[in-house]
């Protein structure tokens, strides 16, 4: 149960109705995530073009890159909400749920690629110790497998994102839904 009040689609009106109708219609469904920010129907609007032009715009990294990054960063701060569903959204794209739950468990272990396995690190680095991030640890060996900085920054910008998120779903008491984040638009 969410720590704050909740309106829920039913009980909607105006603005708010809206912005729900709008990302059922583009999303598939209506997020708990985004329900949680009832209160502040603006700050839904500005939510979902951060979200869309980080994890859907035009990047160097691939879809699939960016969701992977996202389970990364949820494990890393105990998001059940936001691990479930984007585990959901890298399985929708790896199709081999054994190995989305390894990388849930240890991405160390994960059959992964140079680049892959770097973002991860980056991913769990910047989230538990972002403090210690450096260029040597850090970028250049991205750089050396292949990344673009404007792909570094990206990546960045994904990790960023979701410890954000995270703070909103794990602060304000955001339970996970009962269809566990499946049934949303991925593409």
């Amino acid at each position: 149960m969410a720590f704050i009040k909740v309106i829920e689609h039913e009980e909607a009106d105006g603005q708010l109705k809206e912005i729900y109708d709008h990302l059922v219609e583009t999303r598939g469904k209506l997020a708990d995530v985004h329900k949680i920010q009832s209160l502040h129907p603006e700050s839904i609007v500005a939510h979902m073009d951060l979200y869309m032009k980080i994890m859907f715009g035009a990047s160097p990294l691939r879809r699939y890159q960016r969701e992977m990054m996202a389970v990364v960063v949820s494990v890393n701060n105990n998001c059940d909400y936001c691990k479930t569903h984007h585990g959901a959204a890298l399985n929708h794209y790896w199709k081999d749920q054994s190995k989305v739950a390894l990388l849930a468990e240890d991405f160390e272990a994960t059959p992964l690629n140079d680049i892959d396995r770097h973002l991860c690190r980056l991913a769990a680095s910047l989230t538990r110790m972002p403090h210690l991030v450096d260029d040597t640890q850090h970028i250049n060996p991205l750089k050396l497998a292949g990344l673009t900085d404007r792909a570094i920054l990206d990546a960045t910008l994904v990790i960023a994102y979701f410890n954000f998120v995270n703070r909103i779903v794990l602060g304000l008491g955001v339970n996970l839904e009962s269809d566990k984040g499946e049934g949303y638009k991925y593409g």
